[in-house]
């Protein structure tokens, strides 16, 4: 099998997982990967990514114009083409709707609270790019502003995109994204999170080389002052930012809820931020939550 008819292979299995796992409905998501060093193979428009085959990809170059291929590109074409010029690393980005994910884009919160240490060290954190108009000039735009220092980011009130080494490392970051979603918001159901101190964070980092794991940038060491300078000058992100409170010794920092610490079991002051459930209430939430993890 040539190199083409198995990258072509590999995006419909992708797509096909995709749509098992209800990350994308309907005619929603788009991959890409690189074909050569002047031409991408990318999913068609208004096709179900559950159910491709490989002689419907597109061949395009990198400016956009389609070279092969009965059908046209993704309609956000614009943004994968972002991210190959910015990234000349990356071989392969997937575009998604996962559920919880793409909850949290909507809510408008970033995934970049120090709670899983696998998560540090594969993706670091995971912002969120602004709400931009999809298909639009105005997407690439919001993504460039991230990408350089991110191999993962949420869409506000979108999606989310992730970018890879190749194609299954682009999707199992996807994965991870999601996953990383469902145990925070579980975590905050239940009435707080045990972040990981800022020393055990950088200690993280140092352990990525050890790992092999390649990040396209390192983790900021003052998140405060990184976002806002970033935010003031509009400027690209140089470093992930991560929230993680200074330990002072200690590596977890337990019941942070809210930016504030307080003893686990306990809410902040007067209650403020405690959640109160029944004990079958409890139950029935916990075991939801077991059975979408699966």
């Amino acid at each position: 099998m040539s190199t083409e008819s198995a990258l072509r292979a590999d995006i419909v299995e992708v797509g096909r997982r995709m749509y098992a796992r209800g990350y994308t409905a309907s005619n929603d998501g788009n991959i890409s990967a690189r074909l050569g060093a002047d031409r991408l193979l990318m999913t068609p428009k208004s096709v179900c990514k559950g159910f491709m085959t490989p002689d419907m990809m597109c061949v395009t170059d990198l400016e956009g114009r389609k070279l092969q291929g009965d059908r046209d590109p993704s309609s956000e074409m614009l943004m994968h083409l972002e991210v190959y010029r910015q990234r000349p690393d990356v071989q392969a980005v997937v575009h998604a709707h996962p559920p919880i994910a793409t909850g949290f884009a909507v809510a408008g919160i970033p995934l970049d609270r120090a709670v899983l240490a696998e998560v540090l060290t594969t993706l670091g954190s995971v912002p969120i790019a602004e709400y931009a108009t999809p298909s639009t000039r105005e997407l690439p735009a919001a993504v460039a502003k991230y990408i350089k220092a991110h191999d993962g980011m949420l869409l506000a009130n979108h999606g989310a995109l992730t970018a890879g080494a190749d194609l299954f490392s682009a999707y199992y970051k996807m994965e991870t994204i999601e996953h990383f979603a469902k145990i925070s918001l579980v975590a905050r159901l239940l009435g707080r999170e045990n972040l990981i101190s800022r020393e055990e964070v950088m200690r993280l980092q140092q352990l990525r080389g050890t790992y092999g794991v390649a990040a396209p940038a390192p983790i900021c060491p003052d998140p405060s002052e990184a976002a806002s300078t970033a935010r003031a000058a509009d400027d690209p992100a140089t470093c992930q930012v991560v929230q993680a409170p200074s330990g002072d010794g200690r590596r977890l920092i337990p019941g942070v809820l809210d930016g504030a610490a307080h003893r686990p079991g306990e809410g902040g002051p007067d209650g403020e931020g405690e959640i109160r459930l029944t004990y079958r209430e409890l139950s029935a939430l916990i075991e939801e939550a077991v059975r979408s993890l699966r």
